[in-house]
């Protein structure tokens, strides 16, 4: 009943939603940023991954994949796809983060201290939200822009146009391909990355909770549980991408996909575009990291954050 306090309450509230926003933005604009310096390690990788050796294969490795595509394409082709990770680059990192925050929260210690496995439970509850909400169809049109491209007669003009056929030739269903296997790869994903930084979090601070960490180090730590995840999930993403692609219907299901690779590829292409998802996944996760905490820090100056 009191104006003022109502009006105190107003200001805040305010304050607490112009802070969002900034952070969304500022998010997004870095994600975009980090997107568009690494996709063409991204593009690689996704044709390494669709590549199989029972056609034979196309490309004879990285360098092979960048000359074919610029030959026949130009420098653009290395991009294509880009436009479906940009568009779902602040919604992804907003539920990836805030699912992450809110459960959390709920496991901290008496003292504020999340362990590793705690950590590594509330990754995998943010990988699980993001794969099922954002990721999926995210995913689903950037791998089918970049398997159409190596059609001889590319069937998508743009991303709207993209995502209008699918949904008119297969329906909602068809951005939501392989969903098993981007649910299984985001959640170990998040789980190995948030549990190797929660890890080295705490062995950095040591005894106090409060020491501050440089963006530099936050960075570096990012990188660690990105190359981490790389080699911890990499046969789960070669999984995922071959059940978004344009063949995808050749495979019953995620278990007959794994089959299928296993018994007409063999092992090593469980691992295939290792080596430039390396490159743009300890890039992403370092900024992304940075960026998450340095934003934190601005926004504890207004308020006290949990």
């Amino acid at each position: 009943s009191d104006p003022f306090f109502l009006f105190a309450v107003q200001l805040q509230m305010c304050k607490l939603s112009l802070s969002l926003s900034l952070c969304l933005s500022l998010g997004g604009i870095a994600g975009g940023i980090e997107i568009c310096i690494t996709f063409p390690t991204e593009y690689v990788k996704t044709q390494l991954q669709l590549d199989e050796k029972a056609n034979p294969p196309r490309y004879k490795g990285i360098v092979d994949c960048v000359k074919q595509t610029v030959d026949g394409h130009g420098v653009r082709g290395l991009y294509r796809g880009l436009s479906s990770l940009l568009y779902g680059s602040i919604p992804k990192a907003a539920v990836r983060f805030g699912v992450f925050e809110f459960l959390s929260n709920k496991m901290r210690d008496e003292s504020g201290r999340l362990d590793g496995t705690r950590g590594l439970l509330c990754g995998l509850g943010a990988g699980v939200a993001e794969a099922v909400v954002v990721v999926c169809p995210m995913e689903t049109v950037k791998v089918k822009f970049i398997h159409d491209q190596s059609s001889a007669k590319p069937k998508y003009r743009g991303f709207f146009h993209g995502v209008r056929e699918i949904v008119r030739t297969e329906g909602l269903r068809g951005t939501y391909q392989g969903l098993t296997a981007t649910v299984l790869k985001q959640g170990s994903n998040q789980a190995i990355r948030f549990y190797v930084m929660t890890s080295l979090r705490n062995w950095y601070k040591g005894d106090n909770p409060n020491k501050s960490i440089n963006p530099l180090v936050t960075g570096a730590f990012g990188a660690i549980a990105g190359a981490v995840s790389v080699f911890g999930n990499t046969p789960l993403d070669v999984i995922k991408t071959r059940m978004q692609g344009l063949e995808a219907q050749k495979y019953k299901s995620t278990l007959d996909c794994a089959v299928k690779i296993m018994k007409y590829e063999g092992p090593k292409a469980f691992y295939k575009g290792t080596v430039p998802r390396l490159g743009r996944v300890c890039m992403d996760v370092a900024i992304v990291f940075i960026i998450y905490e340095e934003v934190v820090k601005v926004l504890n100056k207004f308020w006290k954050t949990d």
